[in-house]
């Protein structure tokens, strides 16, 4: 099996799937002060929807780091944040094909608290953990999406990647 190396969030390197921001103890600008007893940190990641957002949970438990299966979403962003741990995700660019694009995947340490804004079109999967401690990613899609709006493709043993520290 192939092995696939971890690398560390960027603009620079995350930029092609969507973006991201830092919600806890956020680098971005804020409307006043950032030493006043309220600060308010303004429009830091936005998400396009076809529909209302739903808020839910995914919860994932130490499990084999291995990419076995990936999804997309023709119309809509997914947004998610790993609420309780850091987590490890994969993605992969937009494409015209129906199978994962295995030789493109990139692999990315998300730190808790940091939320990700994925483009349409944009393959990728659950979260891994990257420790022995369960996570739990907050996902925003439109209601239903994962039932109207959700392409799934397997992929094959000979294809999976094994992800690596």
């Amino acid at each position: 099996m192939k092995t696939i190396k971890i690398q560390q969030l960027s603009v620079e390197k995350f930029h092609r799937y969507g973006t991201y921001a830092r919600m806890i103890d956020p680098a971005s600008d804020a409307t006043g002060p950032k030493d006043a007893e309220i600060v308010f940190f303004r429009d830091m990641v936005q998400q396009t929807l076809s529909d209302s957002p739903s808020f839910s949970t995914c919860f994932m438990r130490p499990r084999p780091m291995v990419i076995n299966v990936g999804e997309y979403h023709d119309f809509t962003c997914e947004v998610s944040m790993p609420l309780d741990n850091d987590a490890i995700v994969w993605v992969a660019p937009a494409g015209a094909g129906e199978e994962v694009p295995v030789d493109d995947i990139e692999v990315f340490y998300v730190p808790q608290g940091t939320l990700l804004s994925l483009r349409p079109g944009v393959w990728h999967h659950a979260a891994f953990t990257p420790n022995d401690k369960n996570v739990s990613v907050m996902i925003v899609l439109p209601e239903r999406c994962y039932m109207t709006d959700c392409h799934v493709a397997e992929i094959p043993a000979e294809k999976q990647l094994e992800i690596v520290f």
